[in-house]
This record gives structure tokens, C-alpha cells and sequence, in this order.
């Protein structure tokens, strides 16, 4: 056991920086998301989402790493990455529409202006929807209309869309005809 150590005692030690390195930095990043959701008003769930995907992002990058630690050749690597991205980029194209729902969920978070209980209407040439949103999730949006109905938009289309704010805090507000149904 001891040779062991002795032998891998470099790998061992870069494999150990390695993971305490990101997980330091993994900290850092979902504090800061958490601190920017609460400046932005929105919910914990949604900061915890962000810190998922920070956290898959770090594992890669740190098995990546890990792979030149423990000695892997460039082009043996190159050779496995070129294969698996050929496979992902097959399935990617198959579910872009899905993709494209996660990554506009990123950027409503960072920079989307309205929050949960703000009265929006989202213009669409074919129908305009108005209600409060309930929740902004990874995929879809959550509003409630006038009439009570649950209405789910997809955030890739509402960041296509215009949206006007029709009232701030509508859920707050104890006029609201909404809150009378």
C-alpha cells in the first residue's frame, strides 16, 4: 500500500488540489447565483436549478482535467472527446427545442426584467396571453390568466416575444379582480 502512495504520490496530490480547487470555486459561483437571484426577486429554486448546472459544468471540466492528471495522452483524449461530441451533436439536433428552453432559462435568470407576481402580456400575433407569473422554471414559464387557468409558455419563445408589464407585485395588490375568482 505504501509503494503505492509512493509511486501515484504526484497524481494523488494534483487529484487532491484539483477537487478542493473547484470545489472552492463551485462555492463561490452559487453563492454569487444566489446572491443575484435574491437582488433579482426571484426564487430560491431557481438559484438552486442555476447551481446544478454549475455544478455538472465543474464535474467535466474536473474529469477532464483528472484524465490529464492520471497521464492520458492528448490524442487518446481527442479521440474519445471527437467520438462522444459525433454522438451528442446527433442527439443535440434531435432535441435542440429542449436545449433551447434550458438556455433561455439561464438567461431569464440572469437578465429576464419581470418577476414572479408581475402582470405580463405576452404579444403573439395570433394570441396575446396575459396573466401573473407563478414560477419561471427550467423549460416554461407559469402564468395564471384572469379566468384562473394555469398557462405554461416556453421560455425560448417568450425571450422571441414582446411582453409588456401591465401591473408590478400584481399578486400583492388585494384589488386585483383576479384574486376575487
Amino acid at each position: 500500500m505504501n509503494s503505492i502512495f509512493h509511486n501515484y504520490q504526484d497524481q494523488i496530490l494534483y487529484s487532491t488540489i484539483l477537487l478542493i480547487t473547484l470545489f472552492i470555486i463551485r462555492k463561490i459561483i452559487v453563492i454569487t447565483v444566489k446572491k443575484i437571484g435574491r437582488k433579482s426577486g426571484t426564487t430560491e429554486a431557481r438559484a438552486g436549478l442555476i447551481g446544478r448546472y454549475v455544478t455538472v459544468t465543474l464535474v467535466l471540466i474536473a474529469i477532464l482535467i483528472e484524465t490529464f492528471i492520471l497521464g492520458a495522452e492528448t490524442r487518446d483524449i481527442t479521440l474519445v472527446f471527437s467520438s462522444v461530441f459525433a454522438v451528442i451533436g446527433i442527439a443535440l439536433f434531435a432535441i435542440w427545442s429542449i436545449l433551447s428552453n434550458i438556455t433561455s432559462g439561464i438567461i431569464m435568470f440572469f437578465s429576464f426584467p419581470y418577476k414572479v407576481g408581475d402582470k405580463v402580456k405576452i404579444h403573439d400575433k395570433d394570441d396575446s396571453i396575459i396573466g401573473i407569473i407563478e414560477d419561471i422554471r427550467a423549460f416554461q414559464i407559469h402564468l395564471k390568466d384572469d379566468q384562473g387557468n394555469l398557462v405554461t409558455y416556453p421560455n425560448n419563445l417568450i425571450l422571441q416575444k414582446a411582453v409588456t408589464l401591465l401591473q408590478k407585485d400584481a399578486l400583492d395588490d388585494p384589488l386585483d379582480d383576479s384574486s376575487i375568482l
